[in-house]
């Protein structure tokens, strides 16, 4: 785990179909089996990680999916009532305000309010305590949005110190930044795949994360690496035969080679973007196995916790 179950708060991103959640379930079942009680805070996403735990579908409210696991599927709307309530401390004084039509507008119409109160609600959870004080959760893992969503979303905190006056909202702020650009405590989770685009995007966003907002990157997995199958040489020789994609067999023995070559195309394209990964960022990438059985289910996600941990 790299030392990740040490932390109280990871941030799990990357471009969008990488396979974000499948890394965040694994990853919390990992953590799950060294002792430790794991939340997975979703952002209004289109709800997957139920069938990975083989749990009921997951809610705004969070529930027990698997031994030491929890998660919760924040919406803006319920996030920023809870806020609400949080803040105010007084269910009359949040009826008062929130459910207020004009206040909702206003709140809906400031920049940033939807993505800090699901943020900031996942942070939130870092600080709840259970009857003996100890952490009701011992790691808070954000399943964030993709990329470019995500970088926003992270940039929300920095702006708010930068542009609100002092009261709760820039104090709750303040205290989720200071954890977050925490090595200690928080640690920034990549997730790519081993092809062209992805792996540019997650150069990028390192780059991002790094210079413009300074918070640590714990880890970067790639996500369904594929088993290599020829040396270099082969490769180059299947690609040769000018049986590629766009090439028609015309005997079966063609058709062999045309899927050899494919296979090879890829195993090159993966090489390299393995090489530039290594290179480039500033972690030495994992990797996690191209599963050619649905990742969704519950043996699925415990191989990859096992590989992940």
């Amino acid at each position: 785990m790299s030392g990740l179950e040490t932390r109280r708060f990871l941030i799990v991103t990357g471009k969008g179909g990488v396979g974000k959640t499948t890394v965040c379930a694994a990853e919390a079942l990992a953590i799950a089996h060294k002792g430790k009680r794991v939340l997975v805070a979703m952002c209004n996403a289109k709800e997957r990680l139920s069938a990975m735990f083989g749990s009921d579908l997951i809610g705004s409210e969070p529930m027990n999916v698997a031994p030491n696991v929890w998660a919760v599927n924040m919406t803006p709307e319920t996030a920023m009532e809870e806020y609400g309530m949080m803040t105010l401390n007084s269910k009359a004084l949040y009826a008062l305000l929130f459910d207020n039509k004009y206040v909702r507008s206003f709140f809906a119409a400031v920049p940033g309010m939807h993505e800090w109160a699901m943020l900031g609600k996942a942070w939130w959870h870092t600080t709840e305590k259970r009857d003996d004080g100890s952490p009701k959760y011992d790691v808070v893992i954000l399943d964030a949005p993709a990329t470019g969503h995500g970088l926003d979303m992270l940039r929300v905190p920095k702006v708010i110190l930068d542009v609100a006056p002092p009261g709760i909202l820039r104090r709750d702020a303040e205290k989720a930044w200071v954890l977050f650009q925490d090595a200690k405590t928080c640690a920034v989770v990549l997730v790519t795949l081993p092809e062209a685009m992805p792996t540019q995007e997650t150069i990028e966003l390192a780059a991002a994360i790094q210079s413009e907002l300074k918070l640590p990157i714990g880890k970067v997995v790639v996500n369904c690496v594929l088993p290599p199958l020829f040396s270099r040489e082969e490769r180059a020789a299947l690609e040769g035969t000018g049986m590629g994609p766009g090439a028609t067999p015309t005997t079966p023995d063609e058709a062999a080679i045309q899927i050899g070559a494919m296979r090879s195309a890829r195993e090159r394209v993966q090489a390299e973007c393995l090489a530039r990964l290594s290179a480039e960022l500033p972690v030495s990438p994992s990797f996690l196995p191209q599963l050619f059985e649905d990742a969704a289910r519950p043996e699925a996600i415990a191989r990859l916790a096992r590989r992940v941990g």
